[in-house]
């Protein structure tokens, strides 16, 4: 009889509950593993600063359940709106359809807590979707255009002040991109940039408390340095339109009001009957299972648990703990299944990193390592590429790069944007005719013996190597040529140099061949039979090559080609160093030079639609369930 394992929830959680179990089941016909969500996407939640305050567009963090679940058919994707759970049948009920479960697993994930405050949900902005971030981004794109145009100073200033309140990971990750976005902002609507205010609002006395106090004071002063007025020890009465009121009384004029204080579980979910713990969060056990609930599971940001080993605390509602409950409801519902010991969670948490804009940061790792600015930003990325990594979804990992580092604007990435490939590539188009002729010139030459060259499309060994000899006359025809070499050399001895100067004898980057690279080519080319067929391939390839690059088509695989080419010319010991410039030009050419005046510019974006197509099949905004 078939059994029904239904998660709810494709975030952190559930995403790492459904690949532990796509994969343990995929070759058991009689376990349907169910993945259903509201959205057809996995938000990158870590990242939603980002799209509000414009550094990457909203596409860049909204990744296809389908991509990240092609390696995992198992797993069967759902996109709707779960509003009711039947524990009596067994049935999740959604707005287009229900959906019977032996297995559930609820990880809905978190939502902005107001804690009642005033005015929050009707005039404040939260960041908890990329719903919100989009809305807040939009909101300040607008406070320009109407600050812009007023003539009113203090409404002004009071429409270019941006108040994030609260001082958690969340707020200083904001006011981080905040810092970046305003020089922009100032130039794209002609504003003074001086009456841009940013302040942060904390209603204890520090910020960041989740870290050490070290982190704290670096990030302080980083801020301060950057004019960001911090506020602490000063909690929020209630938040209006225009304005927002302190508990002190102070009273700050801003049209922007951005509330990162605190978070709670999903509402969604408050209705579901499970015994609730603090911040509306489901109570759950060490095997993440709903306390009263049979095969009913609780992960993520959802599920209540006083970890023992956090001081009784519960589960700290980050990527890290998200994952790993998520983890340990999929191992319990495999061990109950298939029959074994159940899994108790033990929260493993490897530190803490904190973004402050796109080129400084502080982290706390392992619980001993401190860093700050560049270090700790590019150890961000790289534990968000291990994420990729880690649900084997190369293809987002590589989006991530080109997100991050290629398709960065206005500078505001890790190396102040000098990775940017958002240039002209138009003025490449001389240097890559050029190139490409070259590489044309010299296949035809090869080719037709032009210009005292001997044809390499004959029958004459050209290689000069010395197993390749003429077994009857002991002497190839490249030995005989190496030979009038060496009389020249005793004339002119080859002098080192990048370029050539008259009466000067270029140098080879290699005398000889090294012992290593001799014995791949003699496996390559054993005989002269083998030689005559690779140097007659290698004469139309150059001759392709040189046409591909100055038509312009599939210029970065045969640029990346040339390079191969100049290393292995090189160690043959055929190769000068006036020449050596063929390799910058070929890094250079890879940029995209090819979508310039040349046929890349309708080729790639086709094979990119026509792999993505054969391998991902084609993204929907609706999955339903297989019959």
């Amino acid at each position: 009889m078939t059994k029904n394992i239904v998660i709810v929830g494709a975030g952190y959680a559930g995403i790492a509950a459904a690949r532990l179990l796509g994969k343990t089941f995929k070759k058991n016909s009689d376990i349907r593993v169910i993945l259903i969500d509201k959205n057809s996407f996995h938000t990158y939640m870590t990242e939603l600063h980002e799209v509000a305050a414009g550094r990457v567009e909203a596409n860049a963090i909204k990744y296809d359940l389908q991509r990240i679940f092609k390696k995992y058919p198992k797993v069967e994707l759902v996109t709707d709106k779960v509003v009711e759970i039947d524990y009596d049948k067994k049935e999740v009920v959604a707005e287009h359809q229900t959906i019977s479960f032996d297995y559930l697993l609820l990880a809905m994930g978190g939502e902005a807590n107001d804690f009642g405050v005033k005015g929050v949900k009707e005039n404040g902005f939260t960041l908890w979707s990329i719903e919100a971030a989009e809305r807040l981004h939009d909101h300040i794109i607008d406070a320009c255009y109407q600050a812009m145009r007023e003539h009113d100073e203090a409404r002004r200033r009071a429409l270019l002040t941006f108040t994030v309140i609260g001082a958690g990971f969340t707020g200083i990750e904001m006011v981080g991109e905040l810092i970046d976005w305003v020089p922009v902002l100032a130039r794209e609507f002609k504003l003074d940039p001086k009456e841009f205010s940013l302040k942060v609002v904390e209603a204890t006395p520090k910020i960041l408390a989740m870290v050490t106090e070290k982190e704290q004071v670096k990030a302080k002063k980083y801020l301060e340095k950057k004019g960001v007025e911090l506020v602490l020890g000063d909690g929020v009465a209630s938040v209006e339109k225009d304005s927002l009121t302190l508990a002190s009384g102070r009273q700050i004029p801003t049209h922007t009001s951005i509330w990162t204080a605190g978070v709670q579980a999903n509402t969604d979910a408050s209705d579901f009957g499970i015994e609730k713990g603090r911040a509306g969060r489901l109570i759950a056990n060490q095997y993440m299972e709903a306390k009263g609930k049979e095969h009913v599971y609780v992960a993520g940001d959802l599920v209540y648990y006083e970890d023992p080993n956090q001081e009784g605390k519960p589960t700290p509602q980050i990527v890290q703990a998200a994952e790993q409950t998520g983890h340990t409801a999929a191992s319990n519902i495999i061990a109950s299944i298939q029959g074994g010991q159940k899994h108790s969670y033990k929260g493993k948490y490897d530190g803490f990193m904190v973004s402050i804009g796109a080129r400084y940061g502080v982290a706390f790792l392992m619980d001993k390592y401190h860093m700050s600015g560049f270090f700790a930003m590019a150890m961000k990325h790289m534990v968000n590429l291990l994420y990729f990594f880690t649900i084997r979804s190369f293809f987002y990992m590589g989006a991530y790069v080109r997100h991050e580092f290629f398709e960065i604007k206005n500078k505001r990435n890790i190396f102040g944007g000098h990775t940017s490939s958002k240039g002209n590539l138009l003025w490449s188009v001389p240097l890559r005719v050029f190139y490409g002729s070259v590489w044309l010139y010299e296949g035809v030459k090869k080719a037709f013996g032009l210009f005292g060259t001997t044809s390499w499309m004959g029958d004459q060994v050209v290689f000069p190597f010395p197993w390749l000899a003429d077994p009857v006359s002991g002497a190839s025809a490249a030995e005989a040529t190496s030979g009038a070499s060496q009389a020249v050399a005793e004339v002119a001895e080859p002098i080192f140099g990048l370029s050539y100067a008259y009466g000067e004898t270029p140098m080879t980057v290699l005398d000889s061949m090294p012992d290593w690279f001799a014995s791949i080519m003699e496996f390559m080319m054993p005989n002269q039979e083998v030689a005559l067929f690779m140097q007659k391939f290698m004469t139309l390839a150059e001759i392709a090559i040189g046409l591909a690059l100055i038509a312009g088509a599939f210029v970065w695989i045969v640029s990346a080609a040339t390079a191969a080419l100049v290393v292995m010319f090189s160690l043959s010991g055929m190769f000068y160093w006036v020449n050596i410039w063929f390799i910058p030009v070929a890094v250079a050419l890879m940029n995209g030079a090819g979508r310039s005046f040349g046929l890349d510019y309708w080729i790639m974006p086709w094979l990119g639609r026509f792999i993505d197509k054969r391998i991902y099949g084609r993204p929907k905004h609706l999955y339903r369930l297989k019959q």
